[in-house]
């Protein structure tokens, strides 16, 4: 499983590179901010909802630590999905949030 720093995505935010985040905490989890642009999918709903993922496209997977986002990127491999696991999540993030 590929992983990447909080520190390291929060530079490829700042530096203008288009990242397509998912965001798999529940609701009440986001609602008290997320990483801006990152989509919002639980990971309980992560199974049901791939087709609104791009098999061609690279997504990193945030959580609150990283264990939840490290399943959804396991599962996601198995999909076939270029997808990589953010150590920490967001308690590791200090960049904005939305």
């Amino acid at each position: 499983m590929k992983t990447i720093e909080a520190k390291d995505v929060q530079k490829k935010l700042e530096n203008g590179e288009d990242l397509n985040i998912i965001d798999v905490r529940e609701d009440e989890e986001v609602a008290a901010g997320k990483i801006p642009g990152a989509k919002h999918i639980p990971l309980g709903s992560i199974e049901g909802r791939t087709n609104e993922l791009d098999s061609s496209t690279s997504y990193i997977m945030v959580c609150r630590s990283g264990g939840r986002s490290s399943q959804a990127t396991q599962f996601l491999e198995q999909q076939g999905f270029d997808v990589t696991n953010m150590n920490g999540g967001m308690m590791s993030w200090e960049g904005k949030t939305e």
